[in-house]
């Protein structure tokens, strides 16, 4: 709270007005994954912030998020990078173009909402009596997949990936058949818009069929995801989806390889839900892009709203 009420200071009473916004469901579930700015989000724009309001709000996102490397504040950093590289061949991109807002008012007692995003992400924090209630929707896309600006390289979803092909990797043909799906998917599922919409049916192979070793690797699959959110929260989380184990579903669409157009996989458990999907480049057409969602079956938006 010590970062969000240092934040708060630093703005106007204009400005604070387009920061705290009520917790209600309209605004909770304004994002987006594409460029679309004020007209899919709320809060306040980026670019409209002085250096030092800009220096607050970033510290607001690093303290509510995970240290490790290539997840949380991190791979955070590194998405806002990789609008910045777009931006420096098309328009409508750039770290300018995010929108943070805290939906209720930032508090050790009560419930109300870290929001941040823009094109490629979107972070829902949602936060009951001093503590994290929901780390979900969390959206995350890159393109492309990897670049170096100024002498440091980037690929932010390298470990998503890398955690997801050798969950894939281990299995067997005969496991492959079971874990693949008859559909094929262009993009997630359950994107912006889509709350609420789980499958009633969880699809593909039985994590309880798996050997401890291929266990141990999707549960390896599932922490770069559940790392958003800051470290005592992942860790506790990640807990729960571990004993969640045996009745979570492992599935495919496409090519196991995750590089070609339609490549898909996706992880459903009691609670957990990821989905990873390999897309053709939009600005750079001669590449592949990521998109990935997390959501939580049930603590989306910290379970505040009822999706029918």
């Amino acid at each position: 709270m010590t970062a969000a009420d240092a934040f708060i200071a630093t703005l106007d009473d204009d400005q604070q007005s387009e920061v705290l916004l009520d917790f209600t469901e309209a605004n909770a579930t304004a994002w987006s994954n594409l460029p679309c700015g004020s007209t899919c989000r709320v809060g306040i724009e980026f670019s409209s912030l002085t250096d030092d309001q800009l220096t607050a709000a970033k510290a607001v996102i690093e303290a509510a998020t995970g240290t490790g490397a290539d997840t949380g504040y991190d791979q955070i950093t590194q998405i806002l990078a990789a609008d910045d590289y777009l931006g420096e061949t098309a328009s409508g991109y750039g770290s300018g173009n995010y929108y943070l807002a805290f939906l209720g008012t930032p508090s050790t007692d009560g419930t109300w909402q870290l929001h941040f995003g823009g094109h490629h992400l979107a972070l829902n924090l949602t936060y009951k009596d001093g503590a994290v209630e929901g780390s979900t929707p969390f959206f995350v896309g890159v393109e492309p997949t990897s670049f170096a600006e100024d002498g440091t390289s980037y690929a932010p979803l390298d470990g998503m990936h890398d955690a997801m092909l050798s969950m894939l990797e281990s299995l067997s043909d005969d496991e492959l058949t079971d874990a693949k799906l008859s559909e094929s998917f262009s993009d997630v599922l359950l994107g912006p818009d889509d709350d609420g919409d789980f499958p009633e049916t969880k699809e593909g192979l039985q994590v309880s069929e798996l050997t401890d070793d291929q266990q141990a690797l999707v549960l390896a699959a599932i922490k770069p995801w559940v790392d958003v959110a800051d470290d005592d929260t992942a860790a506790s989380v990640l807990s729960g989806y571990e004993s969640d184990l045996d009745d979570t579903y492992i599935s495919y669409s496409g090519t196991t390889a995750l590089d070609t157009q339609g490549d898909y996989v996706r992880i459903d458990g009691p609670g957990v839900w990821i989905e990873f999907v390999v897309q053709d480049g939009v600005v750079y057409t001669s590449q592949v892009h990521y998109h990935t969602v997390y959501r939580d079956h049930d603590t989306d938006y910290g379970g505040e709203f009822t999706f029918s």
